[in-house]
């Protein structure tokens, strides 16, 4: 791959659209355009002497019509957008071809425009550009796949302010002042009789106070990875609990068949929801019993292991009948892992509600006991599924979620950043026991580099490759 090719692919979604875009970067984009536009208006044709965009102008926008060269017949009707280096997306000359989007046109503009030179754009290279030539930095790069993917308006608008460089900004500030005290010890270090050495007190507490802040960088990480990428959620039980009614209930809408008839899943159900802004990944399980039907011990089995994997579990327990040894077998096969407990079924009575709540050591509702909330209602109560949704917030993520907090995403900042509080406290550990300052400096270079990572100042080749390979193709 190089990076000097012009490349070209398709930024809009596959299938049948009303507009989808080609999008061309590098030095040869207006060229090529040139080559194949022909717009309404004779006197601003990219055939004449004209350029597609003055000097003046940083991006043009015309209608006309993409035509082969070869034998000048008409493929689309167009709008054409021109955007001048290096205020462009990629930092370099990008024309975007808006057609029409049945997958024939398309298919047929990207053809002619690969046919005139351009070349088809890896997963990731238009935003990879944009990262060389300085149109963001990388952790504004990544957060463009995480708007992307966001699949809630809460996601989203977090991802946006990453990607509004909310993230970047911060570690710029504490690498600057970082290298900032780096330079006065190797100053000192190369010129002991001109460079006096740092007061230590004063880098103490410039230690003490990045500390502080890389610390809440990573307390919000949590809540910007649930953002991000949502939670494993699985709905267990014993047979007839109402765990299918939780989910219709959940999704306000009828997803799971219904029936008095025990067994009636025998396989998982998989849909997603939205809770305060966080994308509830639901799995509906089969009944936990012991069963001779070998289709429904299947389901029994694949319940068991995605209860095994869940990162939250909504077990559900008809409190209407008596407590017995599946309602147990559930609460044991799910302890461990955090979970709601909904005692359901109260619209037709509460026989086993106080064991249920003698067995899980709750004397009321809502009252947490470890990992574990209890709930008691019924699925068909409004007021049930209003508190099991505050209960999940609660138990997911803490509660309310303060989407421009949260900067720090994924695993990689994640490892960067307890990389970087480690070589503080080293730093910090090394200047308290009155060492050689030249010591400090090896941890203040590990943080610097740790912040570098992350903006993409100290970034190897692999990494990049490995980061913008998740991409779409196009973006």
């Amino acid at each position: 791959m190089n990076d000097t090719d012009t490349i070209a692919a398709v930024a809009t979604p596959p299938g049948v659209s009303a507009v989808a875009i080609i999008r061309i970067s590098g030095e040869r984009s207006f060229n090529i355009a040139q080559a194949c536009f022909s717009p309404l208006h004779p006197k601003a044709t990219a055939g004449s002497s004209r350029p597609p965009v003055e000097r003046t102008q940083t991006a043009r926008l015309q209608r006309g019509w993409i035509v082969d060269p070869d034998n000048g017949e008409k493929i689309d009707d167009v709008l054409a957008a021109h955007f001048v280096a290096p205020k462009s997306y990629t930092g370099e000359n990008v024309v975007e071809l808006h057609a029409h989007g049945g997958p024939g046109v398309v298919a047929a503009c990207l053809g002619l425009v690969l046919r005139l030179g351009a070349r088809l754009a890896q997963p990731g290279e238009f935003t990879k550009r944009a990262f060389l030539n300085g149109r963001m930095d990388l952790a504004q790069a990544e957060a463009v796949a995480d708007l992307i993917a966001a699949e809630s308006e809460r996601a989203s608008k977090a991802a946006a302010h990453r990607l509004a460089g909310g993230l970047g900004d911060e570690l710029r500030t504490l690498r600057s002042e970082l290298l900032d005290r780096l330079v006065e010890i190797e100053a000192h270090l190369d010129y002991p009789d001109e460079v006096p050495e740092p007061d230590s007190a004063q880098l103490a507490a410039c230690l003490d106070v990045q500390a502080d802040r890389v610390g809440r960088l990573l307390a919000g990480s949590g809540a910007a990875r649930v953002l991000r990428d949502g939670i494993d959620c699985v709905i267990a039980g014993p047979p007839n609990a109402g765990k299918s009614s939780l989910l219709n209930a959940l999704l306000q809408a009828e997803r799971a068949i219904v029936s008095a008839i025990p067994g009636t899943t025998r396989d998982i159900i998989e849909d997603r929801v939205a809770v305060d802004g966080v994308v509830l990944r639901l799995r509906d399980t089969a009944g936990l019993r012991q069963t001779a039907d070998a289709i429904e011990a299947q389901g029994v089995t694949r319940a068991r292991q995605a209860i095994t994997d869940a990162q939250l579990v909504l077990a559900v327990i008809d409190a209407s009948k008596e407590f017995g040894a599946d309602d147990r077998a559930v609460l044991e096969l799910s302890a461990g892992t955090p979970r709601i407990i909904l005692g359901n079924k109260l619209d037709i009575g509460s026989v086993g509600l106080n064991d249920l709540r003698a067995e899980t050591r709750q004397p009321c509702d809502g009252a947490p006991a470890g990992d574990d909330i209890l709930i008691t209602g019924s699925v068909l109560w409004p007021d049930t599924i209003r508190e099991l949704r505050q209960a999940i917030a609660r138990i997911g993520w803490g509660g309310a979620l303060d989407g421009s907090r949260a900067l720090v995403a994924n695993a990689r900042h994640i490892e960067a950043l307890t990389r970087a509080r480690e070589a503080l406290t080293r730093a910090r550990a090394t200047l308290a026991q009155k060492l050689p300052i030249d010591m400090v400096s090896t941890d203040l270079r590990d943080a610097v580099a740790s912040y570098g990572e992350m903006t993409g100042d100290t970034v190897t080749e692999e990494v990049l490759d490995g980061i913008f390979s998740r991409f779409c193709v196009g973006k």
